[in-house]
């Protein structure tokens, strides 16, 4: 699904920026001296001279040493080399080889052994051939001085980034391509250095490879690259800190996306750097006058770092784009700024602390094609006058200020906007009507929601025929939904979620043929779905939820392939559910809770289940209302779309969605399921739905929420639902279910939250670690039921027995909480099991003793309305600050007993990130692996005695990544000094915890252990069993990394710890 996000728009746009400049410039570069005279004439039916014969063979015999030379079919003696596929000649010989694309499937060296030995080369591309192997092995070749331009882009090439220095022997060489291959971490040779190989060296991309290092930055700015203009570092690993940079006649720089933490460089001698891109790293403190004399500086871009203080002072004259957001610089808006007006053409200071009103003086900017001040604080009226005389602006975005007034007709004189965003602000009264009526207009983007805006939608917005993206939502806006929207030909998405409207949905937007998201909850409206919507098949999202509308479910909704969310919640539709919706080969989350649908569940619901190709609604952002449990909220959940919205003012939901908002979260859409998906959510509760339970229901692998509960369902519960491996929530309460409990249900090893109460059910409770950790009320109100959580069957059950089963429910819970975690839903709903480090060996049976007697009095006192306890439901946090022991004294016992009373602002959700791993930021699916990680965090709280966020040492960062920041050097300066001060030796016995709570925080699921396996290593440490070490080091390739493919351990001495 195509989507329009401001931000990404942005993105989008400062890349293709940055790349239409990098062009130009290896255009300027290079014309002189690269293509300027490539002839391709064609050669005479004459002996072709010995010159060109000696190409061929050099040709020839590189095509006969690949694995499969048919790849190169042409390259045949018969003919002249000249005419090779892709094969170029000057003055009767070879000057130019690009076989880009070509699956080649060789070594490096047979290039260097057969092309590089052609006598007048001069530019060779073999971008995406499929290279491998290193560079070494031209340093035992020739190269002749005519080759200025080696191209190996998007291979396989690897070995120490300091391997390019073979390539001197090509001594005329100034263009070098090496991005996007895996070139290793920067090594220094212990003596002599390198050789000034490369002085001619011009251009050198190393983007996106593995390289890391400290010196990597110096070595490449040394005299050893004397003439390098352009230099791109971007996407690799490089840490530390920057030196002081003297640019000599570097040009072009892109040090972007490494991991660089240090205050900000100075720079000196830039008179020629004309881009510097150091976005998306980790630099912090005030920028100064750092850039004060680049005079010539166009590019600068500094996004996504930690840097404070004003906005710099830049030099005037020469600069165009200029991207300083999501950084915290606070002050006025830069007045400064006026004296880049003649130049600038993109300005983007969103996501930072200014504040003030927006100056006059930026009316002379009239060559702004890009005006972005977003997520700051600035206030005052809306500065209309001075945003007219932009007349070249093309996106504007004033977003998430504090701007008032209102949006004058006026607006539509800026002819060539084609993106307005003022959405959550304080901007009242009407919608403009006039705000198209230019037939010249551009709009393609309109976004007003989260505003004061009253009134009607005026049916003028038809005039903007260009419009991609609607957005009026979280506004007081009344009236109906103009029918003459229908006429908007290119509208892809139609918000206007939580207003005042009513009136039935149009029937005219039938005829909006590339709309994808209709969202339209929260609203007044009545009357039935237009059955007609079929037409508009590009639909992704409908949500029509809290509404007043009714009639039948349309049928030929079904027709809709790429529908991904259905929403129909809180309405009053009636008849039964159209089994065509399983024809939606795409259906994600279907939501038809809370109205009056009656009849079976047709099994055909679910015959999309294992075909489902690709998510179709990635990156899409959201908030999800997790239903509180209370009588008057229904259903399991609300997921609303929400740009922009401030979550500050989510209580204007409240008026209409009775629920808890201690439960919200928010994040971006992100299944991960390739051709097998099925539903994740369905929620076909509160209605009055019959017959039996589809075993076909079954089959739904991926979902992650089930609720079928408050309906008149009956029949035994089929054992198919065994097959839901997925599910983190089934709700199957107040139904007329009879039947035993299916022992298949067992195997539900992501169950965090169960509801079986209010039926006919009887039998045994399935003996499982799941079920036997859910209180007795999710049983209850079932007559025939018995065992673990309820009494034990049979009515002469001896006390032994019973005291039998007392402790092995009580071992079971405990198993059970530590194996799941906490609450599982689908929007990251989990907690933390705690456990504790049982510091001293010769405490140990202490503690066990105060653990068995803890549990003894506590395994099974939760209750529906009682204090939290441990429980694979609840989320938890540890702080320290309450615990009255010191953490060395700390035993298991005390840690159970320290969570007790936690409420609901303890949720992981709604103010302890910290715990929160990384994966479900981008997925749907929680996992087991999701609480061990969590679990990673608790130990990181216990070893250090800090809390997971908000500490005045992280910084922006949170526990994990000051560890792996302050663990480089030694890591037992990680460690609360109270532990150590009373027992140095202790540390021997935190190294060990450490490594462990390191391989809980891999950030990739998969590595990371079971909590079986974790419990298994605690008895080997309480065994005896341990590293012998003084020393303990974090690397920087190896700790915490989220890049993908990197192992993560702690190295002890000279010894790698990567496993458990």
């Amino acid at each position: 699904m195509e989507l329009i996000n401001p931000k990404l728009n942005l993105k989008m746009e400062t890349d293709q920026n940055s790349n239409n400049i990098m062009l130009l410039y290896y255009h300027q570069l290079f014309i002189s001296f690269l293509f300027i005279s490539l002839s391709f004439r064609p050669i005479s039916s004459a002996t072709p001279p010995n010159g060109l014969i000696t190409d061929s063979q050099h040709l020839i015999s590189f095509k006969n040493s690949l694995p499969n030379p048919t790849q190169l079919r042409d390259w045949v003696s018969t003919i002249s080399p000249c005419n090779f596929t892709g094969v170029f000649c000057k003055n009767y010989r070879v000057s130019s080889i690009d076989l880009s694309g070509s699956p080649l499937n060789t070594d490096f060296s047979l290039v260097a052994n057969f092309l590089l030995g052609i006598q007048n080369l001069e530019s060779l591309v073999l971008k995406n051939t499929n290279l491998s192997g290193g560079l070494t092995s031209i340093s035992r070749l020739t190269c002749t001085g005519f080759l200025n331009s080696i191209d190996l882009a998007e291979n396989g090439i690897s070995g120490p980034v300091t391997d390019i220095s073979s390539l001197g022997v090509c001594s005329g060489l100034a263009f070098l391509n090496l991005s996007r291959n895996f070139m290793d971490p920067f090594v220094k040779e212990t003596t002599g250095g390198f050789p000034a190989r490369l002085s001619s060296l011009h251009v050198l991309d190393i983007s996106y490879n593995n390289i890391s290092g400290q010196n990597v930055v110096s070595w490449l700015l040394s005299n050893e690259f004397a003439e390098l203009q352009h230099l791109s570092l971007k996407g690799n690993k490089v840490a530390g800190s920057l030196p002081e940079l003297n640019f000599k006649n570097l040009m072009y720089l892109d040090l972007s996306t490494n991991n660089f933490s240090s205050k900000f460089p100075r720079i000196d001698d830039c008179l020629k750097l004309q881009h510097l891109d150091l976005s998306s790293n980790k630099f912090f403190g005030d920028v100064a006058d750092s850039l004060s004399s680049c005079g010539e500086l166009s590019f600068l871009n500094l996004t996504n770092n930690r840097l404070t203080g004003t906005v710099p002072k830049l030099p005037s004259g020469s600069m165009q784009y200029l991207y300083l957001q999501e950084n915290g610089f606070q002050g006025f808006f830069p007045p400064f700024l006026s004296d880049l007006c003649s130049t600038i053409v993109e300005l983007d200071l969103s996501f930072n602390n200014l504040t003030g009103s927006v100056p006059e003086s930026l009316g002379t900017c009239s060559a702004l094609v890009l005006l972005d001040i977003s997520n700051n604080n600035f206030s005052g009226e809306l500065p209309i006058d001075t945003l007219l005389k932009l007349s070249n602006l093309k996106t504007l975005r004033l977003s998430s200020n504090n701007f008032i007034g209102s949006l004058p007709d006026s607006f539509s004189k800026l002819v060539n906007l084609e993106t307005l965003d003022v959405s959550s602000n304080n901007i009242s009264g009407l919608i403009p009507s006039g705000i198209c009526q230019d037939p010249r207009n551009s709009l393609q983007v309109l976004c007003l929601q989260n505003n004061l805006f009253t009134g009607p939608i005026p049916e003028s917005l038809s005039n903007c025929s260009q419009l991609v993206s609607l957005d009026l939502s979280f506004n007081y806006l009344t009236g109906t939904i103009p029918s003459s929207l229908g006429s908007l030909s290119k509208l892809k998405d139609l918000i206007m979620w939580l207003n005042q409207l009513r009136g039935e949905i149009p029937q005219e937007l039938m005829y909006l043929s590339n709309l994808e998201n209709m969202i339209l909850d929260f609203n007044d409206l009545t009357g039935s779905i237009p059955a007609s919507l079929s037409n508009c098949t590009n639909l992704n999202w409908i949500s029509l939820s809290n509404n007043h509308l009714s009639g039948e479910i349309p049928a030929s909704l079904g027709l809709l392939s790429s529908l991904a969310i259905l929403k129909l919640g809180n309405n009053s539709f009636s008849g039964s559910i159209p089994g065509e919706l399983g024809d939606c080969r795409s259906l994600l989350w279907l939501d038809l809770n809370t109205n009056f649908l009656n009849g079976t569940i047709p099994p055909a619901l679910f015959k999309q289940s294992g075909n489902i190709a690709v998510a179709m609604l990635t990156g899409k952002r959201y908030i999800y209302i997790k239903n509180d449990g209370s009588k008057q909220c229904h259903g399991a959940g609300n997921l609303l779309e929400f740009g922009e919205i401030r979550q500050e003012q989510l209580d204007r939901i409240s008026t209409r969605h009775p629920c808890n908002f201690t439960r919200v979260y928010r994040g971006t859409i992100q299944p991960t399921f390739i051709h097998n998906g099925s539903m994740i959510f369905l929620d076909l509760s509160y209605n009055n739905l019959e017959g039996n339970i589809p075993k076909e229901l079954g089959s739904m692998y991926y979902c992650s929420v089930l609720n079928l509960g408050h309906n008149d369902l009956s029949g035994p519960i089929p054992q198919e639902l065994g097959g839901l491996k997925s599910v983190a929530i089934l709700d199957l309460s107040y139904n007329k279910l009879n039947g035993t409990i299916p022992q298949s249900m067992r195997s539900l090893t992501s169950l965090g939250e169960l509801d079986m109460s209010n039926n006919n059910l009887s039998g045994i409770i399935p003996d499982s670690a799941q079920f036997n950790t859910f209180p007795e009320y999710t049983f209850a109100n079932n007559s025939g039921l018995c065992g673990i959580p309820l009494p034990a069957c049979g009515s002469n059950a001896a006390v032994g027995s019973s005291q039998h089963q007392k402790s092995r429910r009580r071992r079971a819970s405990l198993a059970g909480s530590m194996a799941t975690g906490l609450l599982f839903s689908l929007f990251c709903i989990f907690g933390i099991v705690i456990v504790a480090i049982e510091i001293r060996k010769r405490k140990r049976k202490k503690k066990e003793a105060a653990l068995e007697a803890y549990m003894d009095n506590h395994s099974n006192s939760a209750t529906a309305t009682g204090n939290w306890k441990l429980s694979a439901r609840d989320a938890l946090s540890i702080n320290l600050a309450t615990f009255e022991k010191p953490l060395r004294n700390l035993t298991f016992a005390d840690l159970l007993e320290a969570t007790n009373g936690f409420h609901n602002d303890s949720l992981i959700g709604s103010g302890t990130p910290g715990y929160v791993p990384p994966e479900y930021y981008q997925s749907f699916r929680c996992s087991t692996k999701g609480d061990v990680y969590s679990y990673g965090v608790v130990l990181l709280e216990l070893l250090t005695g800090k809390q997971p966020t908000d500490s005045a040492d992280f910084g922006d960062n949170n526990l994990v990544g000051w560890v792996k920041q302050h663990a480089k050097l030694r890591t037992s300066d990680v460690f609360d000094t109270e532990l150590l001060k009373e027992d140095p030796i202790l540390e021997i016995e935190l190294l060990q915890h450490l490594k462990l709570a390191c391989a809980c925080l891999d950030d990739r699921p998969w590595m990371r252990p079971t909590m079986i396996q974790v419990m298994a290593k605690f008895k080997e440490f309480q065994a005896g069993s341990g590293m012998d070490s003084t020393a303990s080091t974090i690397t920087e390739d190896v700790g915490f990394s989220s890049v993908e493919g990197v192992e993560m351990s702690i190295k002890e001495g000279n010894e790698s710890f990567k496993n458990l």
